[in-house]
């Protein structure tokens, strides 16, 4: 494992254990936020869960795999569930320094957990990254369904745990590309 994944001053089994530690919060949260968020098609309130085994999952061992319709490196690694069927998901995305998706939505809600970097947040339809709001890890942030957002890196490469109901996708609201340089390539 490179140090790159390594929070400064920590080991790799102390960041490893961190990472861990968030992934279990951010589905914690996003139960929590499901059960008051009053909306009737979930399973969770239904009291419908399939039955699955445990899963255990490590960072250094994900799948990356390039992001949908992007070609300035934003890698996306599913750790549990599929995004592309019903369903609960979990996923990780990385950005790259300098890369931030452009204005869109979502059809579910969202719920997100910094994991790593400072990930810079916006909303609405116009792309001003200059304005954005950053988010340190451990930081969370609810996107709701159809909220127009745009997200991602500015200075540093940032991981985000992201989980949802799906089928998802990203709907570009002016229709061009999902994402774009916030900053100059080094």
């Amino acid at each position: 494992v490179r140090s790159v994944h390594r929070f400064k001053g920590q080991t790799r089994k102390g960041t490893i254990m961190r990472i861990a530690t968030t992934l279990v919060a951010v589905n914690a949260l996003f139960v929590l936020a499901v059960g008051l968020s009053g909306q009737s098609d979930r399973q969770a309130e239904a009291g419908r869960f399939p039955a699955r085994p445990f899963l255990r999952q490590n960072l250094d061992k994900l799948t990356w795999t390039t992001t949908e319709g992007n070609k300035l490196g934003v890698q996306t690694a599913v750790v549990d569930g599929d995004p592309s069927k019903p369903g609960y998901y979990l996923i990780i995305n990385r950005f790259p320094p300098g890369v931030m998706s452009r204005p869109h939505t979502h059809p579910d809600e969202r719920h997100v957990l910094v994991v790593k970097g400072t990930w810079y947040t916006g909303e609405g339809p116009q792309w001003t990254p200059d304005k954005t709001v950053g988010l340190k890890p451990g930081d969370y942030m609810r996107h709701p369904a159809a909220g127009a957002h745009w997200d991602g890196a500015l200075d540093e490469e940032v991981l985000v745990a992201i989980s949802g109901y799906g089928p998802t996708s990203a709907n570009v609201v002016d229709k061009g590309e999902l994402f774009a340089r916030s900053r100059p390539a080094k």
